[in-house]
């Protein structure tokens, strides 16, 4: 009688043994499903909007895109792809700083430029912040005007008014863009003196603008191709692909050298990493000169003892010998030319593209020369 009671008490034993594994494998399974519950209410929400509004580490979300210009319109990317033909080649306008520059009729009926950004998602990301920071916050009349976005998955596509007579770089060297000496558009002769001097004080006016903004921007990369110009050849800075805002009380921002090779300022080439406005100076004074003699700062000048030297080295040598006239675009009418005032303008535009950046002057004391120096 011992022996079936001993495997009695076994038999309880291991019944006891499975209940409890049994009850303690629901239990468990019962918590897993209330934590996930409870993870998925929690977690849902800012997983939906992550997926709505994808946050680069250093960048930005749509949505908060949309807040820095409340004027700003959302553009779907079916009516972007509809406008423009799905982006066909033919609408391509310009080759933007990370992007394409198509031109295109909104539903609205309004004819704007749209810049579709880099398909790398980092410099995709990267310019829509940066120009979203600047452009999208600032108007000014010598300043391209941003009317809107879009911003789809990985697709970044800025919408910009369309500036009818295309970039400062296209006229200055494209022949079929010209205009004749009576001020009438025609193929074959060069942008006339006076328009050139009303480009060069708009853009002097746009960056002085910015410049003295409560949170000042730098441009980066101003140039010829980086302005456009308007039906009366009205100056509007463009692309601010590389722009960056100085914040608080500092004059600098720390940052990669950018820009463009030719306009450059040398402290950015010699390794300083801060951006300051006294760049964008440079960038202008470079620029100011180009448009006088209608040549590439890029491009190699002869200079002594047959070297090759850069734009503003060759105009200094020119001005040391009283040159002046001599260097002026050749094709511009002659007629409108005043020697004294072409002499200023040389000795200014190299002042503003001097290798000490302590010498040269703010965009508004730019601005007060301008006034004394142009009739």
């Amino acid at each position: 009688m011992v022996a079936p009671t001993i495997q009695a008490v076994l038999a309880a034993a291991a019944s006891f043994v499975v209940v409890n594994l049994i009850l303690a494998t629901i239990l468990i399974i019962c918590k897993g499903n209330s934590d996930r519950r409870r993870n998925n209410r929690s977690v849902s929400p800012s997983r939906a909007q992550n997926l709505e509004n994808p946050k680069p580490e250093n960048g930005i979300s749509i949505s908060e895109s949309a807040s820095f210009d409340p004027t700003l319109n959302r553009v779907s990317m079916q009516e972007l792809v509809d406008v423009t033909r799905n982006f066909s080649p033919e609408l391509i306008i310009g080759d933007g700083s990370f992007g394409l520059v198509y031109k295109a009729r909104l539903y609205s009926g309004s004819v704007v430029a749209l810049k579709k950004l880099s398909a790398d998602a980092f410099q995709g990301l990267r310019e829509f912040r940066a120009e979203m920071e600047t452009l999208g916050k600032i108007r000014h009349p010598h300043i391209v005007r941003m009317l809107g976005y879009c911003a789809t998955g990985s697709d970044r596509v800025l919408i910009y008014e369309f500036i009818e007579k295309g970039s400062l770089d296209q006229w200055l060297y494209d022949m079929s863009s010209e205009e004749d000496c009576s001020g009438g558009v025609e193929l074959g002769l060069p942008i006339s003196w006076n328009n050139r001097m009303k480009i060069i004080r708009g853009v002097a006016n746009g960056l002085a603008y910015m410049h003295n903004l409560d949170t000042p921007i730098i441009h980066r990369d101003i140039k010829a191709s980086n302005v456009l110009l308007d039906a009366d050849f009205g100056a509007h800075i463009a692309d601010f692909g590389l722009a960056r805002r100085i914040e608080g009380s500092h004059t600098h921002v720390s940052t990669q050298v950018a820009g463009t090779m030719g306009y450059m300022p040398p402290e950015y080439i010699y390794g300083a990493t801060m951006a300051t406005v006294a760049g964008d100076v440079y960038s202008f004074g470079v620029l100011m000169l180009e448009i006088v003699v209608g040549r590439r700062p890029s491009f190699p000048f002869p200079g002594e003892d047959g070297k090759e030297v850069r734009l503003v080295e060759w105009i200094n040598n020119m001005i040391e010998k009283n040159r002046y006239m001599e260097m002026v675009d050749a094709s511009i009418c002659k007629e409108e030319l005043n020697e004294s005032v072409v002499v200023e303008i040389f000795k200014f535009g190299t002042k503003c593209a001097n290798e000490n950046w302590k010498i040269r002057p703010t965009m508004r004391e730019v601005i007060e020369e301008l006034d004394k120096i142009i009739i």
